[in-house]
């Protein structure tokens, strides 16, 4: 069986009825936020009393000013330990990227003139020309004088016994 499908309208209507119901559920969320928030303020701070002379109104003030101070000490506390913990998190995060390694990206080949490859790293404003065979130095080769090779057998009869050790020293 083949399935139907929905037809605008009908889709329409159950996204209006889906926004009326979370509207709804906004609004009775948004109500039972303001109960709390009372049913707090009731149970952790009394009513003032106003009623007595300077004294009992001074003593007030600086119960309230170390209740402030107590509670500056808490948030700081606290957001020294939220600061801590990202610390931590973000070092933990780098060990693993240790751990894994980089990966790389496979890269793609590119041909590309030398000419091109200058202008890409040097931009429009430097105009270079690379000629590669231009800049060569010339290097002249030296001739080598070689000695004339003669007879080896001769050479080694002269400078068998002393005489030819001799002449070695006297030239």
């Amino acid at each position: 069986m083949s399935e139907k499908k929905m037809t605008s309208s009908r889709r329409g209507h159950l996204k209006s009825l889906m926004l009326a119901i979370a509207k709804d559920l906004l609004e009775k969320e948004a109500a039972d936020l303001i109960t709390e928030k009372a049913a707090f303020i009731a149970e952790n701070c009394p009513a003032p009393v106003l009623s007595g002379g300077l004294p009992e109104l001074q003593e007030m003030l600086k119960k309230l000013a170390q209740t402030i101070d107590k509670v500056d000490e808490d948030r700081y506390d606290a957001e020294a330990k939220v600061k801590k913990t990202d610390k931590e998190i973000e070092d933990l995060k780098m060990k693993v990227v240790e751990i894994q390694g980089i990966k790389k990206p496979a890269l793609k080949k590119v041909r590309m003139s030398a000419d091109a490859m200058l202008a890409a790293l040097l931009g429009t404003k430097h105009k270079a020309s690379m000629d590669f065979r231009a800049n060569l130095k010339e290097v002249k080769k030296e001739v080598k004088e070689e000695e004339e090779v003669g007879d080896w057998r001769k050479n080694v009869d002269e400078q068998a016994g002393m005489d030819g050790r001799k002449k070695k020293f006297e030239i």
